[in-house]
């Protein structure tokens, strides 16, 4: 039985993309207030009556990743406190994502954290896109929505096709996305062969896979410094391949990363809008994922299995 009255609201992360997945359901996005005291605390005031709702607040936890993620935390408890029926944290980009297990010792897993923070608040669901590590579905005890972008780029390389096509993998851990996109879009597979240095270091060693001559898409779940994913297209190039496209779905690009990017190895960088881009730049393509998620809400909220859209084609 569906439930009562669908809200929808958006934290000040990406409010375009709220308004996109708003356009989409056809419902504008409640009015709610959001200022920070002088001393940089955040202070949020909902403005409409949101009593016995099924609401969905929409806040990537981007950069600057503590003030959107607490602004979320704050979001959620106002509503649990203005007596909503149910509370879905609608997060496309899910920051902490890369610290989801003890890699040495005397560090925390903050992926868990955040995860507790959440469910403390008041959340009764997460809707989120394309997890760095899939098992952080498990550090929550409320259920997780866990949607992949790939369909998304999958329409946009049918409607771009490359010929003598091979789908690279960044790292090991990438192989089923890039087996995923290689079976699609009917090309060859190859793994780039790299060692992490340090938290931003990466030095890759050579290319798995037959690539001379061949047109390369890259894919991986995120950009972030760009330094792996930008050395693996120029040992590409030197190697002998055609035009290389650089594809993921987060595109966090911290400072320096569009200046790596812009290198004449690479044809095209393909991102979807889990995260606002405000500084684009001529090679950079943003496909919506508005339309994906505005989906798996009105599936949600009419108690419908949204189990199909998780499926990579």
């Amino acid at each position: 039985m569906a439930r009562n009255r669908i809200r929808i609201l958006s934290g000040t992360a990406h409010r375009e993309l709220a308004q996109k997945i708003g356009d989409y359901l056809k419902m504008p996005l409640v009015n709610a207030t959001v200022a920070k005291f002088p001393d940089g605390e955040i202070s949020v005031k909902i403005e409409e009556d949101m009593r016995g709702t099924d609401t969905f607040v929409i806040q990537p936890t981007c950069t600057p990743v503590n003030d959107t993620l607490v602004e979320l935390l704050i979001f959620i408890d106002c509503l649990r406190r203005a007596s909503v029926q149910r509370i879905t944290a609608v997060i496309p980009y899910f920051g902490y994502a890369r610290q989801d297990r003890k890699a040495e010792g005397r560090v925390p897993i903050t992926a868990k954290l955040v995860a507790n923070l959440l469910v403390t608040a008041g959340a009764n669901r997460i809707l989120t896109m394309d997890l760095h590590a899939a098992q952080i579905q498990g550090f929550f005890d409320i259920p997780v929505d866990e949607l992949w972008a790939a369909p998304v780029f999958f329409n946009y390389f049918e409607k771009h096709p490359i010929e003598k096509l091979t789908v690279v993998s960044p790292d090991v851990g990438g192989i089923k996305l890039a087996r995923a996109y290689a079976k699609k879009l009917g090309g060859e597979l190859a793994i780039v062969d790299k060692r992490r240095t340090s938290g931003d270091s990466t030095i890759v060693y050579h290319i798995i896979g037959e690539i001379q001559g061949q047109n390369l898409i890259i894919v991986d779940d995120m950009i972030a410094t760009a330094g792996s994913i930008t050395d693996a297209a120029k040992i590409a190039k030197e190697k002998g391949a055609g035009e290389i496209y650089l594809c993921a779905t987060h595109a966090v690009l911290v400072q320096g990363a569009i200046e790596r990017l812009n290198h004449p190895a690479i044809k095209e960088v393909i991102v979807s809008d889990t995260i606002p881009q405000r500084n684009k730049f001529p090679m950079l393509k943003v496909l919506s994922v508005s339309e994906l998620l505005g989906e798996a809400i009105r599936r949600i909220h009419e108690d419908r299995s949204v189990s199909s859209l998780f499926a990579m084609d």
